[in-house]
């Protein structure tokens, strides 16, 4: 009978189906603010609010699944996705928008940890690596579909603003009833334990790892983050494209390009990967500067590309070099550490594009923004290519 349960595929799809509901917003937001009313600043502390709730949940209850089972997690994190999807249905103003946010980053957090061992762990003897890149694959894979999704909804159909929720809604039922049937992966679990937060902590043995390897994530971040908060804007205001759909196209590219990145990281090697991933995520903040300063629609989709491509590759290897360099007694600690500083870089680059935005114009803003991250990138990259972190 235990040959007959869903497995790893199965997890896959559901950590897909729970990460698609957090950026389903994105190509919506110009829509809100023609109806409620709101600034560029507004638009990218909404979207800021969404890494803060990613971050507390981590910090607060990232081993949670360890302890009660990776199951009733993964249904606490359909539950809170349906919660922010009607919240979305139900929006008359700015506070529901917030919540929805909120609820979307608390099921973000969840997924992070339950849903990639669960994966991991439902894996067939032999296909642990090739499960990682799954969970790696359904991650970036949800969010840029949850994106394409709502685009070419709020595009082809009468109902921009609800319909993209209906069907999620309808995606979190089918995810509920797979994650219900999914084999149970953690032997030994309690019944609804206290939290026991982690923190956030670095051990002085890791710290040389930790740097670059940190402001590399921060600035891999910063641009997934230009893309899902401010694309759109980009593409109506200054490059003249209203299409939805094309909005939605563009981050789903930054999410595709990011997981092709990501497979490319153990055949480079981390050591590589890491100076190598920052040099093609400096190419690609280039290409994205040029696209504003030229007006062009195709220098920023290859500024997506190749952007994603850089941050994927080199998140992974920052990852990686973060994990097998830290103590196995503070190895959790050092990968919420990581995190924590990873979905920094994703909000609060972007509210200063906002506040620029508000004060210089959009253009300037994101130019301004570019030179910033591709700065960051540079010096992760050069630190890291100078002095390679140990063998381990």
């Amino acid at each position: 009978m235990r040959g007959r349960r869903p497995g790893c595929p199965a997890a896959a799809v559901v950590f897909a189906v729970g990460m698609a509901g957090t950026t389903l917003p994105t190509p919506l937001y110009g829509l809100y603010q023609a109806e409620i009313g709101f600034s560029e600043l507004m638009v990218t502390v909404v979207f800021a609010v969404y890494a803060v709730a990613v971050i507390t949940v981590l910090v607060v209850a990232g081993n949670y699944s360890d302890e009660v089972g990776r199951r009733p997690v993964l249904l606490c994190a359909m539950a809170l996705s349906a919660a922010s999807a009607g919240c979305f249905l139900l929006q008359s103003g700015l506070p529901l928008l917030f919540a929805g946010r909120l609820l979307s980053g608390g099921a973000a957090g969840l997924l992070s940890g339950a849903a990639t061992a669960a994966v991991i762990e439902l894996a067939r003897p032999g296909q642990k690596a090739r499960a990682g890149f799954a969970a790696t694959a359904a991650n970036m894979g949800g969010l840029g579909c949850g994106a394409l999704l709502s685009g070419v909804v709020a595009q082809y159909t009468p109902w921009p603003l609800t319909l993209p929720f209906w069907i999620h809604l309808g995606l979190v039922a089918v995810a509920s009833g797979i994650t219900w049937f999914l084999p149970e992966t953690v032997t030994e679990t309690k019944r609804w334990p206290p939290l026991t937060p982690q923190g956030v902590k670095v051990p002085p043995e890791v710290k040389g790892v930790f740097a670059p390897a940190s402001l590399a994530a921060f600035a891999g971040f910063a641009l997934l983050g230009l893309f899902t908060a401010v694309a759109p804007s980009f593409t109506s205001r200054t490059l003249g494209v209203h299409n939805l759909a094309v909005s939605g196209a563009l981050v789903f590219c930054v999410f595709l390009a990011s997981t092709l990145g990501q497979s490319l990281t153990r055949r480079v090697g981390a050591r590589r990967a890491l100076p190598a991933g920052c040099a093609v995520l400096v190419a690609g903040l280039l290409l994205v500067a040029s696209s504003l300063i030229a007006e062009s629609m195709l220098l920023l989709v290859l500024g997506a590309l190749c952007g994603g491509g850089g941050q994927g590759l080199g998140f992974r290897a920052a990852l990686t070099l973060v994990g097998d360099a830290a103590p196995a007694q503070h190895r959790g600690g050092t990968i919420s550490a990581f995190f924590v500083v990873a979905y920094t870089g994703i909000s609060l680059p972007v509210v200063g594009v906002g506040a620029l935005a508000t004060w210089l114009g959009l253009r300037p803003a994101g130019l301004i923004f570019t030179a910033f991250v591709m700065l960051l990138a540079a010096c992760a990259g050069t630190y890291a290519a100078r002095r390679p972190p140990a063998s381990t």
